[in-house]
């Protein structure tokens, strides 16, 4: 799974494509090194942080919390990301895998 569970909230690894023409999350994808992550779309252009905040603002819309629950941890420029969403991470777990599917 593209996340992992942490004393703090749940670690999400996230692929990001900007001005990606919506706002979604279409699901798991493996990259070519094997590891599984999160595919997101968003309308906001990668200039500026945008397209992060877009995607903090999606994460937090998705799983019904305040957007200051979501913060990036690593990759503000690149499209390989890592989140963090506070809160009980097993609970946040369950509830990103029922909108993937998993």
């Amino acid at each position: 799974m593209p996340w992992r569970i942490r004393p703090e909230g749940l670690e999400v690894r996230v692929r990001v494509t900007p001005k990606g023409g919506r706002d979604a999350i279409d699901g798991v994808e493996t990259l070519s090194d094997g590891k599984p992550v999160l595919k997101i779309r968003v309308r906001a252009v990668p200039e500026d942080g945008a397209a992060n905040e877009g995607v903090r603002r999606l994460l937090a819309k998705a799983l019904r919390l305040p957007a200051s629950a979501v913060s990036l941890e690593t990759g503000a420029t690149t499209r390989l990301k890592t989140f963090l969403i506070a809160g009980e991470g097993e609970a946040l777990a369950r509830d990103i895998a029922a909108l993937t599917g998993r």
